[in-house]
């Protein structure tokens, strides 16, 4: 928790030991500590937009920024800390097991989001294997293209393993791999 007020802390304190959560203060003039949070309640008002801590709250912990003031400036600075669900001061004793489920579950969906995104991106680069692969098929074989990718699609089905993995053992072995046995 990262906040000024003491009212709020005294509320956010009640309502988290209420949920059985472990709290943690932080003063917000102070960078973030080290030991790692499963969510950080970040006061948005109390941390000037120009302090060299500002960045350092990003991270992959959830955030759930409290706002006050709402200047564009602030505004967008809190966007770029990228939070993950927001409270509108001033604080109530409701909302808050609402910001935490929402909190937790973008954070979800980004570690989602990125690995799956980080999948698209590796099949992307091996696109071009991919293709050497299928021209090599192509003038081993004498086929089109369209029947080298069926014939590789269809190994790679019979032997339970990805297009791309397929297509690097060939580019390997200089042709199709001669398999005998399925794996599992």
């Amino acid at each position: 928790m990262v906040m000024r007020d003491e009212r709020e802390i005294s509320i956010v304190r009640r309502q988290l030991g209420r949920l059985g959560m472990t709290i943690s203060e932080h003063d917000p003039a102070e960078p973030p500590p080290i030991r790692p949070s499963d969510v950080i309640l970040l006061d948005a008002d109390s941390i000037p937009i120009k302090s060299d801590h500002a960045t350092l709250w990003k991270g992959s912990v959830p955030i759930i920024a409290v706002i006050g003031t709402e200047t564009p400036s602030r505004l967008k600075w809190l966007l770029d800390l990228r939070p993950a669900s927001f409270l509108v001061k001033p604080l109530r004793s409701a909302g808050l097991y609402t910001a935490l489920v929402i909190a937790f579950d973008s954070a979800q969906r980004r570690v989602e989001q990125a690995a799956h995104i980080e999948k698209l991106e590796d099949r992307i680069r091996s696109r071009r294997v991919v293709f050497a692969a299928i021209l090599q098929v192509m003038r081993g074989h004498d086929m089109s293209e369209t029947e080298a990718f069926a014939l590789i699609r269809q190994t790679a089905m019979r032997h339970r393993t990805t297009i791309e993995v397929l297509s690097a053992q060939i580019l390997a072995a200089g042709g199709m791999p001669n398999r005998n046995t399925r794996t599992a």
